[in-house]
């Protein structure tokens, strides 16, 4: 069951991209991201209800839920549309690619269990130099176009950031094994909080619903989020951090193919450097080996 899961988040965000893409092509992406997980927050909670499933939670694990849902979504995937408005899929895909250097910190940080070994230093020393390679094009330039390209692709490695403490925070406040239900909430609360954005910067003035752009949208909600993150939460809930973390070195080998087969994206030879660089370092540091801190030994044997 794990494996399949894994392989459902490999096939299936690593195309997102390339349906983000498309999507914002004439809808504004906080318009399109509120459409995307506003739709499949209710088709989720439904079918939690058909299947006589609990949906009541506590204020306070609400409000948990509605954290890591639109740190997660919100805070990742709304800055990737953003972000795709201006550079290409496959570039988005590598730089997003840094996740599990943010996870290795803050899960050292945030849960404390584990220290970071050297292996996992040099993966992420390795990580930063690829991250540079990549947005080398984007420093070097100097016109107006060259500098929002740049600007959007630090936002975008602001939103890797929001995604992996999303991530880490719900391993944190997670109880047991989680529950397609509060899943269904994350989704419902990130829909809520992207529609406020939508509201605030009247996107629905500026929208055009397209056949193709709304089709983009239908797959983005089927499988990216109904199967998708559906996954990407199981897995979350049944390994560590950093192994889940993999879907990082697969994801931009299907985006940056699929952004050169269907919208002609361009593969020059910084993608080519810096990808393989990205994707050393997180083979680094998803294969390091995982220490446990003295504190943790110790409470763990006062607990056995």
């Amino acid at each position: 069951m794990l494996a399949l899961n894994f392989g459902l988040v490999y096939l299936f965000w690593g195309s997102t991209y390339l349906g983000i893409d498309i999507a914002v092509e004439h809808i504004p992406p906080a318009l399109m991201c509120a459409t995307r997980f506003t739709i499949a927050g209710v088709i989720m909670l439904g079918y939690c209800l058909i299947r006589g499933q609990n949906l009541r939670y506590s204020a306070r694990e609400l409000l948990q839920l509605a954290v890591v849902g639109n740190l997660l979504l919100m805070g990742g995937n709304l800055t990737l549309a953003f972000s795709e408005r201006y550079i290409p899929s496959g570039l988005a895909a590598l730089l997003i690619a840094i996740v599990p250097l943010w996870f290795l910190v803050l899960d050292s940080l945030m849960l404390g269990h584990h220290k970071v070994s050297g292996r996992g230093l040099a993966g992420l020393a390795l990580g930063l130099i690829g991250t540079l390679v990549l947005l080398w094009p984007k420093l070097s330039a100097s016109g107006d176009i060259g500098k929002k390209e740049l600007w959007y692709s630090v936002a975008l490695i602001g939103g890797s950031l929001s995604w992996a403490f999303g991530s880490v925070l719900s391993k944190k406040w997670q109880s047991g094994r989680p529950m397609f239900a509060a899943t269904a909430w994350q989704v419902l609360f990130a829909g809520i909080g992207t529609f406020v954005l939508a509201l605030i910067n009247r996107d629905f003035a500026h929208v055009t619903w397209t056949a193709r752009g709304v089709g983009a949208i239908a797959y983005l909600i089927v499988g990216g989020s109904l199967i998708g993150y559906t996954a990407y939460i199981y897995i979350l809930g049944h390994a560590p951090t950093a192994k889940v973390a993999t879907y990082a070195y697969v994801n931009p080998v299907v985006a940056v193919f699929l952004g050169w087969l269907v919208l002609g994206e361009k593969v020059d030879g910084y993608i080519l450097a810096g990808s393989a660089i990205v994707i050393a370092s997180v083979i680094l540091v998803s294969s390091a080996n995982v220490t446990r801190k003295p504190q943790a030994l110790t409470q763990q044997a006062a607990a056995d």
